[in-house]
């Protein structure tokens, strides 16, 4: 490119990787709002099955935990019990939660992009 002087092509170039980041924002804002509800009935479930264990304890029904069985434990230690019998909810939770935030980190990514982008066609535009 010579300076002074806009490149038709470095325009064209520039201008069609900012249309498909754009095209690629429009996707992740879809993706964020199925995983912002992903990510909160996973959590809701966890704690609606910690709950219904906890309950389930106290009312003397026995569980297992890596082959340890427990029934109507104290009440200082059945919720740690429930979220121990619960842990693939937890995992779960935790999987949504993280696939939020990548997508999140994913979508600030390419609107700093963009703002490299923008910058490079205002220099463009500059000279």
């Amino acid at each position: 490119m010579c300076r002074g002087k806009i490149n038709l092509m470095d325009l064209i170039k520039i201008t069609d990787k900012m249309q498909q980041l754009i095209n690629d924002l429009g996707s992740l804002r879809m993706s964020l709002r199925v995983f912002a509800k992903k990510k909160a009935e996973s959590i809701a479930e966890y704690e609606k099955n910690v709950a219904k264990t906890i309950i389930c304890l106290k009312n003397g029904i026995e569980y297992e935990l890596d082959g340890n069985k427990v029934s109507n434990p104290p009440t200082t230690t059945a919720e740690k019990i429930a979220r121990g019998i619960c842990w693939q909810d937890k995992l779960k939770a935790e999987e949504s939660e993280a696939m939020y935030k990548s997508l999140i980190i994913n979508i600030e990514t390419i609107k700093e992009q963009l703002n490299g982008y923008q910058t490079i066609l205002r220099y463009l535009d500059s000279n």
